[in-house]
């Protein structure tokens, strides 16, 4: 097979794999080998997600158990080292993002363009599937879009929180010239008021109980910032709006409370795109106002043909992505940052791993 590749690679890398809960430990692994259509990348940058961090801490998300030693991350950019003989699409030496569902391509879900309900996606670091906390990854070519200089790895990564938005966005219909509610203002919901911002929503109106995020939110373009310590988030929206609501809103901290807030914080006729995953499966909500009021309610996974979009608005500078990175640790460090991740909500925004040395 020919394989196209930058000179002297090495035979063996380190990779932070979770052994149990609340264990990570850096280890060597060989190099990993590439498919014909495959490509594999030095990873330069990983965000660290929330699903990242519930494995950490549980060993499981809902059905998806760590039944073996598990490499973590899934928010990643990186540089081409080396491409199989039908992977034609880059060079070694390109810098690109890295899309983390491979999917089949065939299935009914794949064919209708939303491949992210495909059920034989290999999505990283959802077991058993490793991720990309590791200096080098192996990835099929058409889950890797080019980034240009002006984009840094960082900001590439967070082109993965970033789809979420872009997807409950879409998911939504959001216009330009509405209003929108976003619940929860962790990476995603920060994310999502970047998204907003894009899809030319003209008022964006955001609730958390952290100092912090909502200082961040209003940064990236949010107009009011509703800390839920101080005030009835409710309540505010209907003062913002005039006593009629918000024309769409997202729930982006899988809070119940939360939701039933985003819900009923809705006009006639308004849109809610649920993208947080409670811990339990039953949520009570007002049937009688969803049925009232003819609202139409979305459920948000994960993404799709959002990757280039995404790519295009963050190397427009629409907002100043790079911000929300406020802890940055080598791969050796790999289980300090989920920790970090973990117990500092008050003083972290989004936590960042890099595989070969922070630059």
């Amino acid at each position: 097979m020919s394989v196209q590749a930058l000179p002297r690679l090495p035979k063996t890398i380190r990779a932070a794999i979770l052994n149990r809960p609340m264990e990570v430990e850096t280890i060597e692994l060989p190099m990993p080998e590439i498919g014909p259509d495959e490509v594999l990348v030095k990873v330069m940058a990983v965000g660290v997600c929330g699903s990242d961090v519930h494995y950490y801490e549980h060993g499981r998300i809902g059905p998806y158990v760590v039944e073996a030693p598990l490499i973590l991350g899934h928010e990643c950019a990186g540089i081409v080292a080396a491409a199989g003989e039908k992977a034609t699409r880059f060079r070694p030496g390109d810098r690109v993002a890295i899309e983390p569902g491979v999917v089949c391509g065939r299935c009914d879900a794949c064919k209708s363009g939303r491949y992210n309900l495909c059920p034989s996606v290999k999505f990283l670091a959802t077991p058993p599937v490793h991720g990309a906390f590791a200096q080098y990854i192996a990835m099929r070519e058409d889950f890797l879009f080019p980034i240009p200089d002006s984009l840094s790895f960082e900001e590439a990564a967070m082109n993965e929180p970033f789809s979420v938005g872009i997807h409950a966005a879409k998911r939504a219909g959001l216009q330009p010239g509405t209003t929108l509610a976003v619940m929860g203002m962790g990476p995603v919901g920060l994310m999502a008021v970047v998204a907003a911002k894009a899809f030319g929503v003209a008022e964006i109106i955001v609730a958390d109980l952290e100092p912090i995020r909502l200082e961040a939110a209003l940064r990236l373009g949010a107009a009011h910032a509703i800390n839920i310590r101080e005030r009835d988030p409710l309540a505010e929206i209907k003062r913002l709006t005039g006593g009629a609501g918000v024309d769409a809103a997202f729930e982006t901290a899988g809070n119940p409370k939360a939701l039933q807030t985003a819900l009923l914080s809705l006009k006639r006729g308004g849109k809610l795109s649920i993208v947080g995953l409670p811990p339990q499966d039953g949520i009570e909500l007002n049937v009688p106002f969803i049925a009232d009021n003819e609202v139409d309610i979305y459920g948000v996974f994960r993404y799709a043909n959002t990757y280039p979009q995404g790519i295009a608005f963050l190397s427009s500078g629409i907002a100043d992505v790079a911000s929300l990175i406020t802890d940055r640790y080598p791969l050796e460090k790999a289980g300090e940052a989920l920790e970090r991740a973990r117990t500092n909500k008050s003083g972290s925004l989004k936590v960042m791993v890099y595989p070969n040395g922070i630059e």
